[in-house]
């Protein structure tokens, strides 16, 4: 067993983090303690590493624990890469200062960027919630991981590649997967599979060549899915999903405005943001988020 302590030399509001973690049912989250499980795989190998907050938020600090020493270092830059500890959050904050979201990111500053712990089982929950209410889309994912993935310390882990490209359709059907999707999920872990498709390739590629191949995967069909993959698998930093309502309830209700801004219109809007227009977009989700 192994044993790290992280200090961040900048605001990082680890707290908001935990509470979007926790919307997921199948995240390991102790609010009481600050705690979250993170699975992860290095090749064929599952690791569970424990993150606990033991700083504040003007002054963070973490403890980071994990099973195998000989996997420390790569299980530490994996997780500084998912909870994004290489951006420095003040550049953000004084970026948007000096914008028409200033309000905003006073109100909810040092809001990090982290990405989903798996680009595939982000990808999996991508098709899975794709025009489904989001209480449904929970439900199905669960019992598809459930039924298909493996578990480590009581710790969820997503199924691989391999094992959804055997899955017949009819018994995802049978867990209340419409045809299509059933048909979406275990066709896309099986063009993985036969090196038709590489997520791990998309790092190297600009953002407008990774939706170029997302859109064109049956199951993701548009910009908006593509954005939000792109943001939440690869931590992409200037993308802004404009046809997002929830976006849009939320510029609405920052603005005063009397009805929703239409895609259109943020377009134009979120020029003035960039290159940081993933933050608007997360620190606008965060603001219809908490209670």
């Amino acid at each position: 067993m192994w044993q790290e302590n992280i200090t961040l030399d900048m605001p990082y509001d680890f707290d908001y983090l935990i509470f979007r973690l926790d919307m997921d049912d199948l995240n390991y989250v102790n609010i009481e303690e600050r705690r979250v499980c993170v699975p992860l795989r290095i090749n064929q190998e599952k690791h569970v590493v424990k993150v606990t907050a033991i700083g504040s938020t003007e002054h963070p600090e973490f403890i980071i624990e994990g099973e195998h020493t000989s996997r420390k270092k790569e299980l530490l830059a994996m997780i500084a890469d998912i909870f994004a500890w290489e951006q420095d959050l003040v550049v953000v904050q004084d970026f948007f200062e000096k914008t028409d979201l200033a309000g905003l990111f006073q109100a909810y500053s040092a809001t990090p960027l982290i990405r989903e712990f798996d680009p595939f089982s982000n990808l999996v929950k991508t098709i899975i919630h794709q025009q489904l209410n989001m209480a449904f889309a929970q439900v199905l994912t669960s019992r598809f991981v459930m039924k298909y993935g493996e578990q480590l310390d009581g710790i969820w882990f997503y199924p691989t590649p391999e094992t959804v490209a055997t899955i017949p359709y009819q018994e995802l059907q049978e867990l209340q997967f419409s045809k299509k999707k059933a048909e979406y999920l275990i066709d896309t872990a099986k063009q993985i599979v036969a090196n038709e498709l590489d997520l791990t390739s998309f790092h190297d590629k600009s953002d407008e060549e990774v939706m170029r191949q997302l859109i064109n995967i049956r199951g993701i069909g548009g910009a908006w899915t593509a954005q939000n993959w792109l943001m939440f698998s690869l931590g992409r930093q200037d993308l802004f999903p404009s046809s997002d309502i929830g976006i849009q309830n939320a510029l609405k209700l920052y603005l005063g405005l009397a009805k929703k801004p239409t895609a259109i219109e943020l377009e134009e809007w979120n020029q003035s943001w960039k290159p940081y227009r993933s933050y608007a977009a997360m620190t606008l989700w965060r603001s219809i988020e908490e209670p």
